[in-house]
């Protein structure tokens, strides 16, 4: 497996607009882009303060995994995002390894990527995200 670059990090939020508050109008920072992943059930702000992308993340549904999220840690860091040249390969490696998946295939997430998730209880506690631009 080649980890290419930390893509992003993921942040779940309450709201977008409280949110942006702070990134837009104290920081300076823009959306890059905002949009829905429905299939994750969450709203999706990009900031690109540099090389590593930060992403708002707001649930659609209290149900879905940003709303569970926040209902039992409350707002913040919610994952760390990998960039790897195939994440097919990356996966199998992974659970060869003994790691355990939330995800034994990878599904389309934001921006154009897919994605699959590492369960925090096999990388020391961090939800684990990789990701590959769709070719």
């Amino acid at each position: 497996m080649k980890v290419k670059r930390v893509n992003h990090v993921g942040i779940a939020v309450e709201s977008l607009d409280e949110a942006l508050k702070l990134w837009r109008e104290v920081l300076g920072l823009e959306p890059a882009e905002v949009e829905e992943v429905a299939a994750m059930r969450v709203r999706v702000a990009v900031l690109r303060p540099g090389e590593t992308d930060i992403e708002l993340l707001e649930s659609t549904d209290d149900e879905g995994p940003i709303g569970k999220f926040i209902s039992s840690k409350g707002p913040g860091i919610h994952h760390i995002c990998l960039e790897v040249d195939d994440i097919e390969e990356a996966l199998a490696e992974l659970a060869a390894a003994g790691y355990k998946l939330i995800d034994e295939e990878p599904r389309v997430g934001a921006g154009g990527y897919h994605v699959a998730f590492v369960h925090p209880k096999s990388s020391g506690g961090v939800l684990l995200e990789l990701s590959e631009k769709i070719k």
